[in-house]
């Protein structure tokens, strides 16, 4: 099972489980009705139901209207009791520490195995991957300091990754988004059978470098020829 947001990273850990061969029973997603959940992405996250149906995948659509980090990881527990896996796959490198030790702690006694599905990789280099691979990569929340209201709905490719990895060695965040200073949405991927298009958004803005975007209308369109960029190396 892939705990899926429809995110960067969660997308390319469906992608991860499928190159190795692995088995997916199906994903979970959590939508919160508010903004301070710990564990889960606030913002589009209801679009993961047309993402997984795009994937071919069995799909568990969950809310979540508390701020725990205990409580939250027991949404995941109450469908992973009726339906039973081996493991939990989480996207990312790892750093998501208190994510992974909720969801981990809760599931112990189901004999489930929690992990990250990249710990320990370099994350700027998983995102040129993944810009490699035809995925892209929506801005659809911040909040960090570099990061404004021009970010929200524009896509992380080729063209922005040195502008966007510059903006995080200025100002500190951490270029993969892990702890919260910025989520994502897959727009488009090898995995999808058609491409997502956001045809009309709102920026919703808490403050001068905090807010999320609000898609408000979306379609969905033929695929588009993928092509595979060759990078210089940013390392």
């Amino acid at each position: 099972m892939v705990l899926f947001s429809g995110g960067k990273d969660s997308t390319f850990a469906i992608q991860k489980c499928i190159d190795e061969g692995w088995n997916i029973k199906y994903l979970i997603s959590v939508k919160p009705t508010r903004t301070d959940c710990y564990l889960y992405h606030f913002a589009t996250v209801e679009h993961t139901k047309l993402f997984a149906s795009l994937m071919n995948i069995p799909h568990v659509y969950l809310t979540c209207d508390v701020a725990d980090p205990v409580e939250e990881a027991k949404l995941v527990y109450n469908v992973v009791k009726n339906h039973a896996v081996d493991a939990v796959v989480l996207g990312g490198t790892g750093l998501q520490e208190t994510q992974i030790r909720s969801i981990r702690e809760v599931l112990f006694p189901l004999g489930v195995e929690v992990f990250a599905s990249h710990a320990g990789q370099d994350h700027g280099e998983l995102l040129l991957e993944m810009i490699n691979q035809g995925f892209k990569i929506m801005i659809t929340q911040i909040a960090s300091d570099g990061l404004d209201k021009k970010w929200l709905g524009r896509i992380i490719d080729e063209n922005s990754f040195a502008e966007f990895k510059k903006l995080s060695e200025k100002y500190g965040f951490h270029l993969g988004g892990e702890g919260g200073y910025y989520d994502s949405l897959v727009v488009d991927c090898p995995l999808y059978t058609k491409r997502f298009e956001v045809i009309e958004s709102e920026k919703v803005m808490e403050s001068r470098n905090s807010g999320h975007l609000l898609i408000k209308k979306c379609g969905l369109l033929p695929k588009e020829v993928t092509v595979n960029y060759s990078f210089p190396s940013y390392y």
